[in-house]
């Protein structure tokens, strides 16, 4: 919890930071034209850069999770196929080996469920039903753990992705009001063209920049909770099967 604190502290510390540079140096002193746009853009560019470098940083830390340390180290498939080997051959601490070799969500939770089964497989005051639910239960228990830890960071990808689009809409708003301010502003019967066009590029760049990161936002976002449930529904399976194994074990 405190790791995760510093993550999100220091992901929002650094991209505010990057923010203001890009804005109030880099785009400010360059002679591209697009840029330059982009700096006209207003102060609300700054925290629209926050968010978008926000939202990278979300996204490669889910990734790495999800498709690194929840997937394991093999493909589950062929881990599972072994694992069930293992069971059938009564091989216990080989089925442990195997576990702690793949790591992954699925691998931990059906871990906590063989290890219990071992260690009460040998107690006879305890019947077979006893024996499953205490197994069950482990592996309830497994499961409740790593899934925070698949969904950590999702409410925040949505989140700031919802936020993008306000800051966005938010500039759009103030860039509209300048320009129609500088139409009221008419001297000798002349607009002042310079101050219409200035609202304009505002409101235009801050929606583009609230569109840009609220769709990468919305669009990682359902992407990740797709695999998240993916991981859920194999690791059900995964437990199903090897529960209904250790059935077969004790009769039941």
């Amino acid at each position: 919890m405190v790791k995760q604190t510093i993550f999100v502290s220091l992901n929002a510390l650094i991209s505010l930071a990057i923010g203001y540079v890009l804005w109030g140096v880099v785009f400010k002193n360059s002679e591209d034209a697009l840029w330059q746009s982009v700096y006209h853009g207003g102060p609300l560019v700054v925290i629209l850069i926050m968010v978008l470098c926000m939202l990278i940083a979300f996204i490669v830390e889910r990734y790495i999770s999800l498709y690194g340390n929840a997937k394991g180290k093999s493909s589950v498939q062929v881990f599972f196929k072994k694992l069930i080997t293992l069971l059938s051959a009564d091989d216990f601490d080989g089925a442990l080996a195997a576990c702690d070799k793949q790591r992954g969500t699925t691998a931990n939770v059906l871990r906590a469920g063989i290890d219990r089964y071992r260690e009460v497989r040998a107690n006879s005051n305890i019947d077979s039903e006893k024996r499953l639910q205490l197994t069950q239960s482990a592996i309830e228990e497994a499961n409740a753990l790593e899934g925070p830890l698949l969904e950590r960071n999702l409410i925040a990808l949505s989140t700031i992705a919802s936020i993008a689009t306000m800051v966005g809409l938010l500039g759009t708003t103030m860039g509209m009001i300048r320009a129609f301010a500088a139409t009221g502003n008419v001297e000798g019967g002349v607009i002042d063209a310079s101050a219409m066009a200035t609202g304009i590029s505002e409101a235009l760049i801050n929606t583009a920049g609230g569109l840009i990161s609220g769709i990468i936002g919305i669009f990682f976002y359902n992407f990740f909770v797709n695999k998240v449930d993916a991981f859920n529904y194999t690791t059900d399976e995964a437990t199903f099967e090897v529960l209904q194994i250790l059935k077969e074990k004790e009769g039941i």
